[in-house]
């Protein structure tokens, strides 16, 4: 994995890209990536994105909260092998209080082809009362709107 993350824009359709170089620790004994590392490098990507847009996901939970994921959806398009050179693309797909919705693309570094897609949704959790936060501080919530 890379920490050659893209900076951030402020439009929520621009993509934010992290490059990965698959290795071969990433794949099966055939060489093909194992489905589980595809999770793996959507975690980073978000992670990267929280941090190019100034909050690093440690400083949130210094601050008291965290942004598990509740729910998954990928879709495999064509696998990954080991060598490629990836891109892990990710954006803010929608927002309803404190539920946020990123959606990610794997693909080639040129684009042609597609690999992966798929959405993720996160939560605001308060970590002293181990419940959905109502709000978030106000750190977190101008680092979110600004996805």
């Amino acid at each position: 994995m890379s920490s050659n993350a893209q900076p951030a824009g402020s439009s929520s359709l621009e993509w934010h890209k992290y490059p990965v170089q698959v290795y071969p620790h990433h794949t099966d004994y055939a060489g093909v990536v194992w489905h589980g590392t595809y999770l793996t490098w959507l975690e980073a990507a978000r992670i990267e994105r929280l941090q190019a847009l100034g909050l690093g996901y440690h400083e949130m939970v210094n601050l008291g909260y965290e942004l598990p994921v509740v729910e998954i959806n990928i879709r495999y398009h064509t696998a990954v092998t080991m060598g490629d050179r990836i891109i892990v693309k990710t954006r803010l797909e929608a927002r309803a209080g404190v539920r946020i919705i990123l959606a990610h693309r794997i693909e080639s570094v040129d684009g042609s082809r597609l690999h992966v897609s798929g959405n993720l949704t996160l939560v605001a959790i308060d970590r002293t009362s181990n419940k959905i936060a109502r709000t978030l501080p106000e750190a977190i919530e101008q680092v979110i709107s600004s996805l």
